[in-house]
């Protein structure tokens, strides 16, 4: 038998969080690999069934001393995966990209859509084994749209007026004005339903895992809900980790610290394949890293600049330089997988017709703008430094500045006035919601238009698709023609692991390591 809370006998101990990040060289990634020597190959049998036990050590990028153990404000990757393993939302948005059931079992709208009924699955309870009912259902509405502090998803609820507890299963959710896309809002993982009395300091969920511990910016330690309602997770319990560079990262993957890391650089994935002790997870999503340009502020209040940097970008070859050719064209529109994604000219570079547009806008010689980057997310940087080069043929000088992340998701985060981020798949009504709107939570661009948010509010009442899907390609015209976004691909979602961890599977929401889904992975036999 393997010892499972190292995934195999020859694996160390974990080492501690400082031991880790002192221990990682300064290499460039590359450099990391092939400076590192891991232990020998080894076998795994994967025709054995799952088995339980042991602790999945997970690196991430991203955190900061801001992290989160709220259900409803997620920012970086750390955040997503603690919500997502500590709450438990009432749909969600699967592998596949589909709706599917999860606390619910049912959820149905009347003929106008203004009121929808929500049925509960039976003997559902937290993680305390406090039983789960409607009123924790209401309350975590009433949580998430209260209007002195509203969570993450109230920009997707703008329309609830109140839920009501019908019976200890049934909810009744009445609307202001009919929705034909409440199912997708409330399949949004920063909707976990949380009991009447939560507390973000001691959270109480009814997801697969509860917590142990918890440091921000550090690390946290997760252990198996005995009280879950689906299929008991493998796991004993996941380990956390933040890694503040992702040279640390990979180094920890190598050197068997972490048995697996979300996206490691795409430039990296046939060095990773060629190692017999890993294996690469890549999921093509709808996961996008924009440029964010503040349209309230010069010199990007100009639509002509805004175009002007739009048509500089080689989209093609950010692909291949900063994806490794792991992803999509973009054409600066987000939500690909929506049925009513639209079919746009596609832009392509052009510098002469990018110089004309500056000059029209007062900048014949050129103009120069900071860029503000991150290691938000793998691939950014890098996008920093090739839009750099490729803007330069336009005249455009891009002075890059680069800060770590607590920095970025800090004190001045959302008001960068050019600056990048990084946004999982999601429906366009919903995306919409969180970042194109005067009410939504990150609107990164400052970019708001009362018109588009008219068709918004028309087009989630429109209960007939084709009309609906009118609506939203008049939306997204007014986008493509006046935001503030340079949408240049959808990255794919690639990760890493040891071979021993089993049960990952390929997952388009964009979310690493299959959404998160620990609840299903496990720690198999070594020889």
């Amino acid at each position: 038998m393997s010892d499972r809370s190292t995934g195999g006998r020859w694996l160390q101990q974990p080492l501690a969080r400082r031991q880790i990040l002192t221990g990682a060289v300064a290499f460039g990634s590359v450099g990391v690999l092939s400076a590192c020597s891991g232990p020998a190959a080894f076998e795994v049998n994967t025709d054995a069934p799952p088995s339980s036990g042991g602790t999945l050590r997970v690196g991430l990028t991203g955190g900061s001393t801001a992290d989160t153990l709220d259900a409803h404000i997620p920012v970086n990757t750390g955040d997503s995966a603690r919500v997502i393993n500590l709450f438990e939302p009432l749909l969600e948005r699967d592998g596949d990209y589909q709706i599917a059931y999860r606390l619910a079992e049912s959820l149905e709208p009347n003929d106008d859509g203004t009121v929808w009924t929500l049925r509960l699955r039976e003997n559902l309870k937290f993680s305390d084994g406090s039983d789960l009912t409607a009123e924790d259902v209401v309350f975590t509405f009433e949580r998430v749209t209260d209007p002195e502090d509203p969570k993450t998803n109230a920009s997707n609820l703008a329309d609830f007026q109140s839920a009501t507890a019908v019976d200890e299963r049934t909810v009744e959710i009445q609307l202001t004005a009919p929705s034909a896309v409440l199912d997708d809002a409330l399949a949004q993982y920063s909707m976990g339903v949380v009991p009447r009395d939560f507390d973000p300091a001691n959270p109480i969920g009814a997801g697969p895992f509860r917590l142990k511990d918890f440091s921000a910016g550090m690390s946290t330690t997760l252990e198996r809900n005995p009280h879950y309602w689906d299929s008991e997770p493998y796991l004993d319990e996941v380990q956390i980790l933040n890694f503040n560079d992702t040279d640390a990262l990979i180094n920890a993957l190598l050197s068997s610290q972490v048995d697996c890391v979300g996206q490691i650089p795409l430039a990296l994935v046939e060095v990773l394949e060629s190692d017999e002790r890993m294996a690469v997870l890549n999921s093509e999503t709808g996961m996008w890293l924009p440029f964010t340009m503040r349209v309230d502020v010069e010199p990007f209040n100009d639509v002509r600049v805004r175009q002007a940097f739009r048509l500089v970008v080689d989209r093609q070859q950010m692909i291949d330089q900063v994806l490794s050719g792991y992803g999509q064209l973009g054409n600066d529109m987000y939500s690909p997988f929506d049925p009513s994604y639209p079919d746009l000219d596609q832009r392509t570079q052009n510098i002469q017709q990018a110089k004309n547009l500056l000059a029209q806008a007062g900048h014949p010689d050129g103009i120069t703008v900071e860029l503000v980057t991150a290691p938000i997310q793998s691939g950014v940087v890098e996008a920093a430094q090739v839009f750099a080069q490729q803007a330069s043929e336009a005249g455009i000088t891009v002075n890059i500045r680069r800060v770590d992340t607590t920095t970025f998701f800090g004190d001045q985060y959302l008001q960068w006035s050019f600056a990048q981020s990084f946004w999982y798949t999601r429906n366009f009504i919903p995306q919409s919601r969180n970042c194109a709107t005067a009410e939504a939570p990150f609107n990164e661009t400052a970019w708001v238009n009362q018109e588009f948010t008219d068709l918004l509010d028309q087009a989630q009442a429109e209960l007939d698709e084709a009309r609906r899907t009118e609506l939203i390609h008049q939306a997204q015209q007014m986008l493509y023609d006046d935001g503030g976004y340079i949408i240049w691909g959808f990255a794919n979602q690639v990760d890493a692991y040891q071979r021993y961890v089993l049960g990952f599977q390929e997952n388009s929401t964009g979310l690493p390591l299959n959404a998160y889904g620990f609840r299903s992975v496990w720690l198999g036999e070594v020889s």
